[in-house]
């Protein structure tokens, strides 16, 4: 199986909706973020890959939420490991680069949206943890 090292973010802006994303050709909903660069740290991929995806520039503080690993949505036979940062952003994001669509989402209550493996079996888990303190 391939490895495919990520770095995403989850995104929360003042009414604690999430920002998920699902790139074009897809239809998984994930957090923004995305491969590492050669070289590159986990933090400094988030805040690249944010900019390109949604226009955000990421300066607040990042919070690591945790270190996952998942089946990917998107690429067959591979497995994601990802470092995962949560930041409060209440800039509005501009839909880019690979990205089709956006939403805003109550991570309690995702509704009937196809959520990635990661995003729905760790990192919304460990956000509602977060919360819970």
């Amino acid at each position: 199986m391939r490895e495919i090292r990520i770095a995403a973010s989850v995104i929360e802006r003042a009414d604690g909706k999430i920002a998920l994303v699902r790139k074009r050709g897809t239809s998984a909903f994930m957090q923004p973020g995305g491969k590492l660069e050669p070289g590159e740290a986990a933090i400094d991929a988030v805040v690249r890959e944010v900019k390109e995806e949604l226009g955000l520039h990421l300066e607040g503080p990042l919070e690591p939420l945790g270190r996952f690993s998942a089946t990917a949505a998107n690429e067959p036979g591979s497995q994601v490991f990802a470092d995962i940062f949560w930041c409060r952003c209440d800039e509005e994001p501009v839909v880019q680069a690979e990205i089709e669509e956006l939403r805003w989402i109550d991570p309690n209550a995702p509704g009937d949206l196809v959520l990635a493996p990661l995003t729905r079996d760790h990192i919304l888990p460990a956000l509602l943890r977060r919360r819970q303190g």
